[in-house]
């Protein structure tokens, strides 16, 4: 008898079902979550013309250097390689967690199960990309380079286990409130999210 094999929906489905009962009941999906499809990702990430010549050590290291470099309570300057992250094909999500945690909440695990569909798709099998988490400047600038890594860590782990994409496809990075998507509003939402950006074969 030939072995069915599930689909990243069915996973997800199966993900729900083995969340642990402790988790809080009152959640609801944003907006941001509901709006997301499969095929806007696509067409986000597909079609990359450039590779990366850079790597997720680089961007870890430049996190770490801005704020060696420029101390204060928020990031007053732009990475470095800031432009030319910004040049590659990739989108911005919500993902949300618990508290100071980096426990994603389970109305997320639909959104990183559309992503996951995403990546199984021909358009974007193969490719590797950078899963990057962000903060807003609330908080030491250090603890949030920490704890956006171990949100990114967590993301990535999502995906490879629960929803079966492979793990060379993969990166985690964490850059905390040092590459602000509102610099004007270093407290805005806008600002904690999630970026899934191709960086190429």
């Amino acid at each position: 008898m030939t072995q069915r094999i599930p689909t990243p929906r069915a996973r997800f489905a199966a993900a729900l079902v083995a969340l642990p009962l402790a988790l809080p009941l009152t959640l609801a999906p944003t907006a941001a979550q509901t709006q997301l499809s499969r095929n806007e990702i696509i067409n986000s990430l597909r079609d990359a013309q450039a590779k990366a010549e850079f790597s997720a050590d680089d961007l870890r290291a430049q996190a770490l250097q801005n704020i060696r470099q420029n101390p204060g309570d928020n990031a007053s300057t732009s990475l470095p390689l800031a432009e030319q992250l910004a040049r590659l094909r990739q989108f911005n999500v919500e993902i949300t967690f618990d508290f100071d945690s980096d426990r994603i909440r389970p109305e997320s695990y639909e959104t990183i199960g559309l992503i996951a569909d995403a990546l199984h798709t021909p358009y974007l099998w193969g490719q590797r990309f950078f899963v990057v988490g962000h903060t807003d400047a609330k908080g030491k600038r250090e603890y949030n380079l920490e704890l956006s890594q171990r949100r990114a860590n967590a993301i990535r782990e999502a995906l490879v286990t629960t929803f079966r994409v492979p793990a060379e496809q993969l990166e985690a990075v964490g850059l905390g409130e040092e590459n602000l998507r509102d610099p004007q509003n270093p407290d805005a939402q806008i600002n904690r999210r999630v970026q899934l950006i191709n960086v190429g074969f």
